[in-house]
């Protein structure tokens, strides 16, 4: 037995030496420690021995077993040291490499222009207030003095949601002159600007959806002249002193009187291009003084105030802001052309 016991020891620490896993180290402490072990099975025959030889045989066999428990342990801390050195040795970084540079987005030009104009108007005192694209037929026509019957009702012209023609996908950011007015009494000085939708078929200048910046100012004594100082206050802190700027006589349903606004092209500087369809002008906006009708139908008396109200292209605004000859370009992403920006 002293021989076996001899044997499993010297096996035991020679096999622990080599191994080279946490794995393997495991399955020799079951080997030879185990229930089913080789030490195990050697003190199972301690019952064979006399009296006299069991004390002795069983310090040789503690021994044994402190032998390879301790050698276990040895070798488990060795391969964990090991291990580590490993991790560490493939997990080292060298300082001295220069870092990948992090590429920032920036503002689409749309939006760096919508920011310039908002500051521009909240300089002059407007508040910004924003209402909903899903919108009701009375707020987006009837309330701002659009009949049935009128063209910008029809279908080819306005994206319906319910069948009975109630609700629809604003066609224009006009609605919020009649929600501020409900809510709040004159003065008012308000921009409100948002996504629009209207069935207009995609070119250089035109899109199914855009962007529109709307005003109002209803106080005492607002006139026209008021007006057309604010619009080219605007466009002048836009563009240049230098830019040029014409009115022409239009028609709204909700102003009276009414025109549009157009800036000169900067593609042809009024010659005549593509961009422009040879007019050498670019429609910006349209405006005009707040009908009667509409004051009246808020509850604000038009015998005591009168007021502004003016809508402006977004996308417009940033064509002639950036000399960007395809209003297509702006919804594209391509980041080739937004990069330049």
């Amino acid at each position: 037995m002293k021989q076996q016991l001899e044997k499993i020891r010297m096996e035991a620490m020679t096999a622990i030496e080599t191994v080279k896993g946490s794995a393997e180290l495991d399955a020799l402490r079951v080997r030879f420690l185990g229930k089913k072990g080789e030490l195990t099975a050697v003190l199972k025959q301690m019952g064979k021995l006399s009296a006299e030889e069991r004390p002795i045989m069983g310090q040789i066999a503690n021994s044994v077993r402190e032998a390879i428990e301790g050698k276990l342990e040895q070798r488990k801390t060795e391969l964990k040291a090991k291990a580590l050195e490993e991790k560490l040795v493939s997990e080292t970084v060298d300082v001295t490499i220069p870092g990948v540079p992090v590429v920032l987005g920036h503002k689409h030009p749309m939006s760096k222009v919508l920011d310039e104009a908002k500051e521009i108007f909240v300089g002059m005192g407007f508040e910004v207030v924003e209402g909903p694209e899903v919108e009701l037929e009375s707020y987006n026509f009837t309330k701002l003095n659009t009949p049935y019957g009128h063209p910008a009702r029809d279908r080819s012209d306005t994206f319906y949601i319910t069948e009975d023609d109630k609700v629809l996908l604003r066609t224009q950011t006009s609605p919020m002159q009649v929600r501020v007015m409900e809510q709040k009494k004159p003065p008012i000085r308000i921009v409100a600007p948002g996504r629009v939708y209207r069935k207009d078929e995609v070119d250089a200048t035109h899109s199914p959806m855009f962007h529109q910046l709307e005003g109002l100012v209803v106080d005492e004594g607002i006139t026209m002249t008021d007006l057309k100082g604010t619009l080219e206050h605007l466009v002048k802190q836009l563009y240049g002193e230098d830019s040029v700027v014409r009115f022409r006589p239009h028609h709204f349903p909700f102003t009276e009187p009414s025109c549009e606004v157009d800036v000169q092209c900067f593609e042809c500087h009024g010659a005549g291009c593509r961009t422009c369809k040879g007019e050498g002008w670019i429609e910006l906006l349209g405006a005009g003084m707040v009908h009667p009708a509409v004051l009246q139908g808020c509850g604000i008396d038009p015998t005591q105030y009168s007021g502004f109200a003016f809508g402006i292209g977004v996308e417009r605004m940033a064509m002639r802001r950036y000399a960007i000859s395809d209003l297509r370009l702006i919804f594209e992403n391509d980041v080739r052309f937004l990069s330049q920006f």
